[in-house]
This record gives C-alpha cells, structure tokens and sequence, in this order.
C-alpha cells in the first residue's frame, strides 16, 4: 500500500519493522545509516513515510531529518532507545511527527504507523503529479484529465487527493467522512457515496477506469 523508508544501524530491529510492514501490504526500504536513509528519499520521493533511528552512523536521525525537511514534509517517525524529554523536543524541533521510545511492541507500531499516514491524510504526493493521465497540481489545486482541466468541489478534490494518496488502498465510507467532513459531521453517510459519484463522472473515462467501488466496504484508486 505505502512506501516506507525504515533506517536503522541495528539490523534486527530494522528487519523487525521491515516483516512487519510487510505484513501490513506495505513496501519498506531498508537504510542502516542517516545519509543513506536521505539518499534513498531523494531516489523514491513516493515515500509515504520515513521511520528513523536517532543514534545512527553518518548522519543521526534529528540530521536527517532536517535534510529532508528542507525539500519535503513527509511524515517522519523517530525511534531512539533514550525517553528523555530533551531527546523529544530535539526530535520534534527537527521537524519529525511521531517519536517512539525503544523497545516498543511491534503492534503497537504498526498502529502508530496507521495512524500517522491516515492522520497526515494524503501520505506524499507532489505538487504536480501524473497518474494514468491525470495530473494534479496540489499548490493550485488544479486536476486535469488528459491535458483538459477539471473543475471539483473541495469535497470532491478532498476526496481524491484522498484516494490518490495509496494506490490500491481500500478506503471506508467511515474514514473518507472522518477526514474530508470532519469527526464532528452528524450527517448521513451517504453523502460519501453521492459525492464520489459525482466526482467519477467529472474524471469522465479515467474515473470510469480506475475510481472503483469495493461493495460493502468503500472506495479505492487503482490501475
């Protein structure tokens, strides 16, 4: 489902993250120092999230996160084997999203991992990307079909960007109203399905495509 970049000097746990995302449908990218974990960044900028050591070789993790934040917000998550508040705020300064003291339950990481992606909503997309012919421009919030631009809603926009942000992802009609609506939303759940209708028709031929329902469950992206 996601890219994820896990950086480690100890192999164990590296390879320990690494089943585990696998297990979860998700693609991990192994780096056993800093500078190798913003080397990989730089040759997969699909990365939906990185998650990094502190104490590594090269560069440490607060280093390498403020390398990558100077071209990027991808959702960074630390790991270090020190819980002191100093290390913390370190780590949020340098600009990280979650911090995560070692040892940790494996489990409980994944949720975190869950929650960090569908918490940053749309894992990384670029300011202008191309997907099977449609291209989206996030900075103007502009989306054009083959070339021809389309004009959406904010909900509907929400709701692909939503959607593109993993490729093959199932997304429940819970989750699309939690994050475009709202938690707060006390209106009927239906209206999810009325918008993604509406959006389908307005992407014409690629929505027919590649915007599919999952009956029983929600809505899905895939080629």
């Amino acid at each position: 489902m996601a890219k994820i970049i896990v950086a480690d000097d100890e192999m164990l746990i590296r390879r320990l993250v690494c089943d585990f995302l696998i297990k979860e449908g998700h693609t991990p990218l192994e780096a056993a120092d800093g500078k190798r974990a913003v080397d990989l960044f730089r040759q997969n900028p699909d990365t939906a999230l990185i998650i990094m050591d502190i104490m590594m070789p090269e560069l440490d993790g607060w280093e390498a996160t403020r390398e990558i934040r100077k071209h990027s917000a991808v959702p960074i998550m630390l790991l270090s084997a020190r819980s002191q508040d100093f290390d913390q705020l370190t780590g949020f300064e340098s600009g990280a999203d979650d911090y995560v003291t070692k040892p940790f339950s494996p489990a409980v990481l994944m949720k975190r991992v869950e929650a960090l992606l569908r918490r940053t909503g749309n894992g990384y997309v670029p300011a202008a990307d191309e997907l099977w012919g449609l291209s989206v421009n996030k900075d103007a919030h502009e989306v054009k079909v083959y070339g021809e631009a389309v004009s959406l809603t904010l909900k509907e926009y929400s709701i692909l960007i939503k959607l593109l942000g993993f490729v093959g992802r199932v997304y429940s009609r819970e989750q699309l109203l939690d994050d475009v609506w709202g938690f707060d939303y006390d209106g009927d759940i239906r209206t999810v399905d009325s918008h993604v209708a509406r959006l389908r028709t307005k992407l014409g031929d690629w929505g027919t495509k590649h915007l599919h329902t999952v009956y029983g469950v929600g809505y899905k992206i895939e080629e």
